[in-house]
């Protein structure tokens, strides 16, 4: 059951950095879309001053008043700076409605109207949207294409071939952009993956600690409680790589792993933050609270096995603060681990399989450099 709430934690977790990173793009895509737009309109605008491009009469009309359209478009998003998918979905698809305007507004649109300007919407749908989304758009690329040169070959072969061979094109350029756009996508979410998460193990890394920490004292400070930090060192790690191979270490440490994800509460942070070294960040009322929640990780080290059927004890150092207002969330982190880090030392020196804690300490805030101490070789 706890194991379930872990996994929903970090899912969640994974959507709140993921929500945020879609909000990046939409602004992304605003800010695309209103460049295109007004860059657009305004070379759609210098037809106007060129004899002979437009038809007389509402034709111009029409024409110019698309164009202001276009820079109005640009304006709203470039101020709000957001767009959703669907907004995306129906922008791309009335640039595929501006083409056929255009093309009926100019005498002859062939020379002065050529599907190329569908370019625009196709690159925005093949980056910005999905398969669904861009196979739509695709479709009225062809029917934009149709409608646009209609009007400019009197031979329906001719007209049929003119539409394939153009539509093909910009639907075969926006198809290869989908799949390089996915293909980067998929690069940045395993980078981004690999830069949060220890490989062996599948668990948080430095960096994590450093990202939540001041979530953690957030929350410290809100609810009044304390944050406590424990630093678990697997006992006689060294000699069990010696006698057994790395390998059999490398299975005793995601057997290990596992047992503690399993353990923690939906809330604490568990990293892995090198060799036989993990540490556990969360919230306590008290160091009786604490020192049970460090046993239970402790009696989770000793039941689990690896495939190979070997075990290990951990040594456990645990230490306790109260986080105060401006001080810097990730130095104080790292202060308390110092001092957890010692804590466990005092562990392996008494006899190591057991739990060793210090008591919170008054202190002043102080601001450090949130540079992690080096750690200490033990067994």
């Amino acid at each position: 059951m706890t194991g379930g709430r872990r996994k929903g934690t970090d899912t969640r977790r994974r959507a709140t950095d993921l929500d945020a990173g879609r909000g990046v793009e939409r602004q992304v895509a605003a800010l695309t879309l209103a460049g295109l737009l007004f860059l657009g309109a305004t070379m759609g605008l210098l037809n106007l001053l060129v004899d002979g491009v437009l038809r007389e009469g509402t034709s111009r009309w029409v024409y110019g008043g698309t164009m202001l359209l276009l820079m109005a478009l640009a304006a709203w998003l470039g101020v709000f700076r957001r767009v959703g998918r669907w907004e995306t979905f129906g922008l791309v698809l009335l640039g595929d409605l501006v083409y056929v305007v255009i093309a009926l507004c100019i005498e002859d649109p062939v020379r002065y109207a050529t599907p190329l300007m569908l370019l625009f919407p196709a690159f925005v749908a093949a980056w910005f949207l999905g398969p669904g989304m861009l196979g739509v758009n695709m479709a009225a690329i062809v029917l934009a294409c149709l409608l646009g040169m209609w009007g400019s070959y009197d031979d329906p072969l001719a007209l049929a071939v003119q539409v394939a061979v153009n539509s093909g094109i910009l639907n075969a350029a926006a198809a290869g952009v989908h799949v390089l756009r996915r293909r980067v996508q998929r690069l940045l979410e395993a980078t981004r993956a690999l830069s949060h998460q220890d490989p062996l193990t599948g668990l948080a890394n430095r960096r994590v600690l450093v990202e939540q920490a001041p979530r953690v004292w957030r929350q410290a400070r809100r609810e009044g409680s304390q944050v406590v930090a424990m630093v678990l060192d697997l006992d006689h790690f060294k000699q069990l790589n010696d006698a057994h191979g790395h390998a059999a270490g490398d299975a005793v440490l995601q057997a290990v792993a596992a047992s503690l994800a399993a353990s923690v509460r939906p809330n604490d942070v568990l990293a892995r933050t090198g060799g036989e070294e993990m540490i556990v960040l969360g919230l306590v009322g008290d160091p009786v609270e604490a020192r049970r929640l460090a046993e239970r990780l402790r009696g989770a080290v000793a039941a689990s096995r690896s495939g190979g059927g070997h075990t290990v004890t951990a040594s456990i150092g645990v230490a306790l603060t109260r986080p105060v207002d401006g001080e810097d969330a990730a130095a104080a982190m790292w202060r308390l681990v110092d001092r957890a880090d010692g804590a466990m030392y005092e562990a392996k020196q008494a006899g190591r399989d057991r739990v060793a804690a210090v008591l919170p300490r008054q202190r002043t805030a102080r601001r450090h450099d949130s540079v992690p101490p080096p750690s200490r070789a033990a067994g």
